[in-house]
């Protein structure tokens, strides 16, 4: 038995960690949200406590996760992704898992290499933030209801619970999964017994959640960002469902595991599973993103391990229909696969997949910085860029600083007034300025007095744009 398990996990687990391993370093770049975990985890566990009460208490589980991995495996672009790399890998092979429990061997293989392939899976496997960790607790979480619901057991309830609130405290919006878990355990109609234990599992979970849950309210301006719905998203969602639920009808999805001994067991099929995972996070997220913007792909990752089961489904009809072996048929299909996405996946790799690169910003600024005095963010949550790289910025002033980020527990430092921050620009000769590329709309008071203080004192002597961020130097008017 646990022989015939690792056969069916290996292949999509070796996939997916060659595929996070390829690149992983981006070409020596890291973008801001990654930025944001970087100081963060190297922060004490006092300090992070202290900094979620007032940001990003939604990551402060993974922060600490992190900030155990940079004490035992040293501070590295590595150690910053390699736990999503793991995370992708356990995730591939618990979703062959689940296929091969539902529907047989050859249906989670494909599973597995199906979910490894996908372009925003392989994506959020290289990034250092929460969301491959998520997956992985979603994919455990999904293979314990399938356990509990076949053969159910305390121990199986307790760990489901479990899995499922981990996955919450790494990121609440995993509680979609939790919905999709619900509308399975309807369709499957396990009995009283299993309906009890999974509501009492779900409570567990979600009164775990529930502080997390309320807390993040406060905090709800850090998602201001996240625009509309667009129809590209609509059509993205609709396209996918669509595609979960044409493969849902297929024979394979339908079937229910055949045990040999006469245990009572619930009959769970493959579309009871993985269709609601695939659609009803989606669907979810997309209906609550009409009345407040919060639609994110990263948000619902996991709704691909539902679609990665259904296109399993689709591998074996097919390898059925044209009589082909899926020994030949699945490496076939995969060599397609990863061909045709294959102007993809470099694309992810490379250093303009994201928005912007703080390592590159903090390398002008080492050139720089023995020809100023001062350094000014516009706005202040550039101020980033010194805080994953502050050797280059040595001997800079940080004029418009008030109180350092690690002792209001922010990510970017509280700023003094404007009339304090004009003084400080004012008492400076040449400043270097951090800021994005092109027209700056400055929305806060400091950032006003900021660029008021250079457009009024200063004149621009060089500027320098690489990867996402600005790098200026001004001088001031003799």
């Amino acid at each position: 038995m646990q022989h015939g398990r690792i056969s069916i996990c290996a292949g999509p687990a070796v996939l997916s960690l060659i595929l996070g391993l390829w690149g992983i370093t981006r070409e020596h770049s890291m973008w801001r949200d990654e930025a944001a975990t970087w100081q963060a985890a190297h922060r004490s566990l006092a300090e992070i406590g202290h900094m979620v009460g007032q940001v990003d208490v939604v990551h402060g589980l993974y922060y600490v996760v992190m900030h155990g991995a940079f004490a035992l495996f040293g501070d590295s672009l590595v150690t910053l992704r390699l736990p999503s790399v793991l995370a992708t890998a356990g995730a591939c092979a618990l979703t062959a898992l689940i296929g091969a429990r539902l529907s047989g061997r050859w249906v989670g293989i494909g599973a597995g290499l199906a979910l490894a392939v996908v372009p925003a899976v392989q994506e959020y496997s290289q990034e250092g933030r929460s969301y491959a960790l998520v997956l992985a607790f979603v994919a455990l979480a999904t293979w314990l209801l399938v356990c509990a619901l076949e053969r159910p057991g305390a121990w199986r309830w307790a760990g489901y619970a479990g899995a499922v609130l981990i996955a919450a405290l790494l990121n609440w919006f995993s509680l979609l999964a939790l919905v999709a878990h619900a509308v399975t355990v309807v369709c499957t109609r396990p009995g009283r017994a299993r309906c009890t234990g999974w509501a009492l599992a779900a409570v567990a979970a979600v009164a775990g959640a529930l502080p997390l849950v309320l807390a993040s309210r406060a905090q709800a301006d850090q998602v201001s960002w996240i625009k509309p719905l667009g129809w590209s998203t609509v059509l993205g969602v609709v396209i996918t469902v669509t595609i979960g639920a044409l493969c849902a009808r297929m024979p394979y999805a339908r079937l229910t595991a055949r045990r040999r001994d006469d245990a009572p067991r619930a009959h769970v099929s493959l579309a009871a599973v993985a269709l609601p995972l695939c659609a009803v996070p989606q669907i979810g997220l997309a209906a609550v993103s009409l009345a407040k913007p919060l639609y994110i792909t990263r948000y619902v990752l996991f709704a691909y391990i539902g679609l990665a089961l259904l296109v399993g489904v689709l591998l074996a009809t097919i390898a059925r229909r044209i009589k082909a072996h899926p020994r030949v048929l699945l490496p076939t299909a995969l060599a397609l696969a990863l061909l045709a996405l294959l102007p993809t996946e470099l694309g992810l790799r490379r250093v303009d997949s994201r928005v912007d690169d703080v390592l590159a910003a903090a390398a002008i600024v080492g050139h720089t910085r023995h020809t100023a005095d001062g350094v000014l963010y516009i706005p202040a949550a550039r101020r980033d860029t010194a805080l994953v790289s502050p050797h280059e910025f040595a001997g800079l002033r940080d004029l418009a600083l008030a109180q350092s980020p690690v002792e209001s527990g922010t990510l970017k430092g509280i700023e003094a007034g404007p009339h304090d921050i004009e003084q400080a620009v004012l008492s400076a000769q040449r400043i270097i300025l951090v800021t994005d590329p092109g027209p700056r709309h400055a929305h806060s008071a400091p950032d006003h007095a900021k660029q008021r203080a250079l457009d009024k004192r200063f004149v621009r002597r060089s500027v320098s744009v690489e990867r996402g961020r600005q790098v200026s130097v001004y001088e001031r008017m003799k």
